[in-house]
């Protein structure tokens, strides 16, 4: 409800002014006889009338403004009534300017906040995760890129809860209480390990600064004072920097086998083998298998470099484990029946389909089973079984599946029949060109990259390899992917089906 608007100062004086001097001079014309007792009395009621008059039409124009004023401050939408017919001019003039400034107000605001959604918005749509930090390291504001890297808990809690890097929270701290700019990198070591460049710059609200201690410096966080974090993702470029140490490191130790048989030989054919046709024949041969041999170790280290460059970007495609298998057992059925092998598939009905990249998890597949012929003992079986299996029980975390179950997985062991690997050598398998025995790994066409190719493969896609092997009795190599949907769960129960390759 409105207030009545009280007459100012100015209109009580204007109206004593006027009643002052008129009624002692009217009571001064009637005891001198000049007018009568009634002709006074209607004088001295005419003064107040008039007054009271003036006051109430001056009461009923400020009144009409200040319903003017609170129909505007309600808000734009709703309709002002216009002032009545009897306002004066002034009064008027003043309405219509509060109307004016009103609409300008409006414009203004809406202006205001059009400005403010989009930067909400480019903050929100920024590649790069940001932070902001407030007193005390409590979290104010993170925007999408920071939700998905930290999560949605990471608002209104400590920085420390959601980011637990020891230089990364001292940086904060020295700059909350008014510390210059840092710059720094740190790592996130899971799900895949990132390497961040993080900056953290100060953000100075105006509010009144604290009393400066005896030394000259606040004691404690400074008012008003957050701290703005960027995060910028160096993955890529850190790993291409490792992928040329270590090129140089492995690669050219890898090819200057190769390379010196081929200049041995070269050397040798242009000299005293120059006229010896069956040196030349022998010769050939062998500089074929070299030159093989550095072209497919060239192939796997372009491919690995690939997959770790795109390692911390998970796939958002669907494959079908079955049918990639059909067709990696299909392409290897030659080389697998060269050696009197036996390959077979096991796998339950219905088995649902897996997050993935179709081209990738072919080579994981064809890697594996590859190995399995080239190490197995002829004459023997190379099995792979596919299986539904439990993300908590292989050490996945993920998403709780129906039933209190963690998140469903696809499981694909390759199993063989060869002499197995001795329990100090299975930690190191997947490194870049680890071999077991390598002199037999050269002999076979191996690279030394196989696995280290399937292991990167598989931490892009959030699974897991496992590898089981005991001496005498052969190996398996197991390829936990996540699954793409769990309507098919029930065909854990179901018997696997056997199918001859």
């Amino acid at each position: 409800m409105t207030p009545k608007p009280m007459p100012p100062l100015r209109l009580i004086v204007a109206a004593a002014l006027v009643l002052v001097p008129l009624l002692p001079a009217l009571w001064g014309l009637w005891r001198q006889g000049a007018i009568g007792p009634l002709v006074a009395i209607l004088g001295g009621l005419a003064g107040i009338g008039g007054v009271a008059l003036m006051v109430q039409l001056y009461v009923r124009d400020l009144r009409a403004v200040a319903a003017h004023a609170a129909q505007l401050a309600a808000g734009p939408t709703e309709v002002v009534p216009p002032l009545p017919v009897t306002a004066s001019r002034p009064v008027r003039a003043a309405a219509a300017a509060a109307v004016r400034l009103h609409r300008v107000m409006n414009a203004r605001t809406e202006l205001a906040l059009a400005q403010l959604e989009a930067n909400e918005s480019i903050i929100e749509a920024l590649h790069d995760p940001l932070v902001l930090v407030g007193a005390e390291r409590q979290v104010a504001r993170a925007n999408q890129a920071a939700r998905a890297l930290f999560g949605d808990r990471i608002l209104d809690r400590d920085l420390a809860a959601s980011l637990r890097n020891p230089a990364v929270l001292e940086a904060v701290d020295a700059v909350l209480k008014g510390g210059a700019s840092r710059i720094l990198e740190f790592s996130l070591p899971v799900p895949v390990e990132r390497m961040f460049e993080v900056r953290v710059k100060p953000f100075q609200r105006r509010v009144p600064r604290p009393a400066l201690g005896e030394d000259g410096v606040p004691a404690g966080t400074v008012p008003g004072r957050m701290v703005i974090l960027t995060l910028h993702d160096i993955t890529a470029l850190r790993r291409s920097e490792q992928m040329r140490a270590d090129f140089i490191a492995n690669a050219s130790h890898e090819l200057r086998t190769p390379l010196s048989s081929l200049l041995g030989f070269i050397e040798t054919l242009r000299g005293p083998a120059r006229e010896d046709l069956e040196a030349h024949e022998r010769f050939l041969s062998i500089m074929q298998d070299q030159a093989s041999r550095m072209a497919r170790l060239v192939n796997d280290l372009l491919s690995l470099s690939r997959i770790e460059l795109d390692e911390h970007m998970p796939p958002a495609g669907k494959v079908d484990v079955l049918d990639r298998l059909d067709g990696v057992m299909a392409a290897l059925e030659l080389k697998a029946a060269s050696r009197r092998i036996r390959l077979t598939l096991e796998a339950p009905d219905g088995l649902p389909a897996v997050v993935g990249d179709e081209d990738q998890l072919t080579q994981v597949f064809q890697n594996l089973v590859s190995n399995a012929i080239k190490y197995t003992r002829e004459n023997t079986d190379v099995t792979v079984a596919v299986s539904l299996a439990d993300g908590v029980a292989v050490g996945v975390s993920g998403p709780a599946g129906r039933g209190g179950r963690g998140m469903p997985m696809v499981a694909v062991a390759v199993r063989d029949q060869g002499e197995g690997i001795a329990r100090t050598h299975l930690p190191r398998l997947t490194e870049r060109f680890y071999r077991v025995d390598a002199a037999r790994s050269r002999a076979m066409g191996g690279t030394g990259l196989g696995l280290a190719i399937v292991k990167h493969i598989v931490n892009r896609h959030r699974g897991r390899l496992t590898i089981e092997s005991a001496v005498g009795v052969g190996s398996t190599f197991t390829v936990y992917l996540p699954a793409a949907s769990e309507e098919s769960a029930e065909g854990r129960a179901e018997e696997p089906a056997r199918r001859q390759a």
